[in-house]
């Protein structure tokens, strides 16, 4: 939504991917390449587009791999994109390109869920569409609702949430909307966070403080009634519920040069402290920064990644 003047009101400090303008119009700078679903010609995954609720525009991508065969179901992944709640989509190229790889290595069922986004819609929005999303694929257990591939290819006891960044902000919290609610339809086995956007008041380890004001606005920006940096959405060592996390296992995926980073080795032990019972795994990528793997998928750390998530969700495979 470019806008016809140059008045620049507001600019996110340090974060070169919105830019306001003072007769209310905004710009998305970067993230708004979208391609079609489609058949991916180097693997053979087949993706297609379906409306969850038309009143919201809530959607889904989903992905099926090359080979299927009649009656064999596959573990089923929730995807949750990233972007900071502001940028991206499901049918951005940069996940679309690395999903189709994702489903390849690891032969699962996707379902990459398209949820609303700040500015247009401040949390919880994006959290309240995800969940309806979750929910429309658990719809589909036993043979209920209308997707056939669902229906057909997706293994519902073996169901994990993962995301990268804000996506995987989103994967912990539908995590916990599962533990402390339950989610008939689908057994949550475990979810993985790469590079997961947790914050908190106060700085932890070896965190770079003179960027912390840019995160604790960033934050405020996308969650105008938030209680602040220590919010359970965005802290969630901060959360009475975290030992009710309903998976039996999670895999977290941090980067050296990230700021994220110490927040993820942070939610990795405190979750082994909270009286959570499930099997915690870790895994750090030296010399990367935040998301490389969507810019560099092919390098040696992003491909190592790959077949430790893949691995992660064929584990309990019989």
């Amino acid at each position: 939504m470019a806008s016809t003047t140059n008045e620049v009101l507001y600019e996110l400090p340090g974060f070169k991917f919105i830019r306001l303008y003072k007769d209310g119009k905004f710009e998305r700078l970067i993230g708004t390449q979208v391609v079609p679903a489609s058949t991916d010609p180097e693997t053979g995954v087949q993706s297609k587009d379906v409306v969850i609720s038309s009143e919201t525009g809530v959607g889904t991508r989903l992905y099926i791999p090359k080979t299927t065969n009649p009656g064999q179901k596959l573990p089923l992944l929730v995807y949750f994109h990233g972007g900071a709640f502001v940028i991206e989509t499901a049918y951005s190229a940069l996940y679309h390109n690395y999903l189709n790889s994702l489903v390849a290595e690891a032969n699962v069922v996707v379902a990459s869920i398209d949820y609303r986004r700040a500015p247009e819609h401040l949390l919880p929005v994006a959290y309240d569409d995800s969940w309806a999303g979750v929910k429309w694929v658990a719809s589909h257990f036993n043979g209920g609702g209308d997707e056939e591939w669902l229906k057909e290819y997706a293994d519902f006891e073996r169901v994990y949430f993962a995301g990268d960044s804000a996506g995987a902000n989103i994967a912990h919290n539908m995590a916990i909307r599962v533990g402390s609610g339950g989610l008939d339809g689908i057994n949550l086995v475990g979810i993985v966070l790469v590079h997961p956007y947790f914050w908190g008041k106060d700085p932890i380890g070896s965190e770079d403080i003179s960027k912390k004001e840019m995160v604790d606005k960033l934050w405020a920006f996308v969650n105008s009634e938030t209680s602040g940096s220590d919010d359970p959405l965005f802290n969630p060592v901060m959360d009475p519920k975290l030992p009710n996390l309903g998976c039996a296992k999670v895999l977290v995926c941090v980067a050296e040069k990230d700021l994220l980073r110490d927040r993820g080795w942070h939610y990795h032990k405190s979750l082994g402290k909270s009286g959570w019972g499930g099997v915690r795994d870790i895994m750090e990528a030296q010399e990367e920064d935040h998301v490389f793997h969507l810019f560099k998928p092919t390098c040696e750390n992003a491909l190592v990644m790959l077949k430790k998530i893949a691995s992660f969700m064929n584990q309990d495979k019989t």
